[in-house]
């Protein structure tokens, strides 16, 4: 939501600029020198958020929750199942609308809580997420399920 606001606050200054800069022999210059600042600027600002979230992918296996992010330079935390003690979501009215929401999972050790934004269908994630939590806290070993190896599923 924030790209979308900045963006209509760039096209506003900049037709500002463009009425508010006096005509002279200069002012051809000076309007595409403030025409080029604000395409970069919304190349940024627009571009900057899809990067971050093609560049970000969260994975939760039969043994760990992993988290991969970065665009420049790769970030990368496992969290093993046996060590998260809570997952629960919350959803706003725009997650709502967007079918998405913020995933928190809560561990032992130096990490504490982890929140996860924008992920699609955050109820079923949780749910599942939990589901493994406790069938690796039980030892659940049921036929058809792989006792070794590590499956996965990614969102």
């Amino acid at each position: 939501m924030v790209p979308v606001l900045l963006t209509f606050v760039v096209v506003a200054v900049l037709l500002a600029g463009e009425v508010l800069i006096p005509p002279s022999k200069a002012a051809g210059i000076e309007r595409l020198v403030l025409a080029v600042v604000a395409i970069v600027l919304l190349m940024w600002w627009l571009m900057y958020p899809v990067l971050v979230w093609r560049t970000t992918v969260y994975q939760v296996t039969t043994k760990r929750l992993r988290l991969r992010d970065g665009i420049l330079t790769r970030n990368g935390q496992d969290i093993p199942l046996s060590r998260i003690t809570d997952v629960s979501f919350r959803k706003g009215v725009l997650d709502r609308l967007l079918g998405c929401g913020t995933l928190v999972v809560e561990s032992a050790g130096e990490h504490g809580e982890l929140t996860l934004k924008a992920i699609p269908h955050v109820e079923q994630v949780s749910a599942l997420l939990f589901q493994m939590v406790e069938d690796q806290r039980l030892g659940d070993v049921r036929p058809g399920r792989p006792d070794q190896g590590d499956e996965s599923l990614s969102f």
